[in-house]
């Protein structure tokens, strides 16, 4: 598979500990053109990356995840890319997923991939994550017209066709809906597949809780009511 021409992005606050993994994971898979957006860390996340060789964009107050995502999706697609990938920073996801993605959007000619938790039978997702996931894609499909297994995922491939016309406006995790309400708009060709997910205790405590998951959607309807 060629990776030359494909970017991988991961937006990152406080992941010190972890994005190291992450970014060995991805170069291990043969994927070199790392972006990680360091959005307003405090602790060492940027010299982890950089250490490893990926290249740091740094917002040095904390943006939100979208406003992360649009960063290192700008930075890709100056850079000439024709993939983009974003994969989360926390090691949740599964690098070895990416080939999956890429080769998807590749066979099918489809401007977005997105990687489902929940189409893996295997995973073992926590009762709350399935929880706001499936609130998630209520509210996505009522708002969007597109309902999907996994509106929230964070793990998705998208083609530089697509990521050129495509702003993403909300910085905080309600982007990963807007991404689908611009698939609508757009009328782009997009496809999910099944991704493998691991949960740790830290990245249980990074999740959505109530009180997070009531603010996104409520962030949602002014948005897009």
């Amino acid at each position: 598979m060629n990776t030359n021409d494909v970017y991988i992005i991961i937006p990152a606050k406080d992941e010190g500990t972890r994005i190291g993994k992450v970014i060995s994971k991805v170069q291990e898979e043969g994927f070199h053109n790392i972006i990680v957006v360091n959005d307003g860390s405090s602790d060492n996340t940027k010299a982890v990356a950089t250490t490893l060789g990926a290249t740091v964009l740094t917002h040095y107050v904390c943006l939100g995840a979208g406003a992360a995502t649009q960063t290192g999706m700008d930075y890709a697609v100056r850079k000439k890319a024709k993939i983009v990938v974003t994969i989360d920073g926390d090691d949740q996801h599964c690098p070895t997923d990416i080939r999956a993605l890429v080769q998807k959007m590749r066979d099918d000619k489809l401007d977005v991939v997105i990687g489902s938790r929940f189409l893996n039978k295997d995973n073992e997702v926590p009762f709350v994550r399935i929880f706001f996931n499936k609130v998630g894609n209520l509210v996505t499909g009522i708002l969007t017209g597109l309902f999907v297994t996994d509106s929230q995922s964070g793990f998705k491939a998208m083609h530089a066709r697509f990521v050129k016309k495509s702003k993403i406006n909300l910085n905080g995790y309600e982007f990963c809906t807007e991404i689908i309400n611009l698939i609508k708009l757009n009328k782009a060709s997009f496809a999910e597949v099944p991704i493998k997910v691991r949960y740790t205790k830290e990245s249980r405590e990074k999740g959505q809780n109530f009180f997070n998951g009531v603010k996104m959607v409520g962030t949602l309807i002014k948005h897009f009511v």
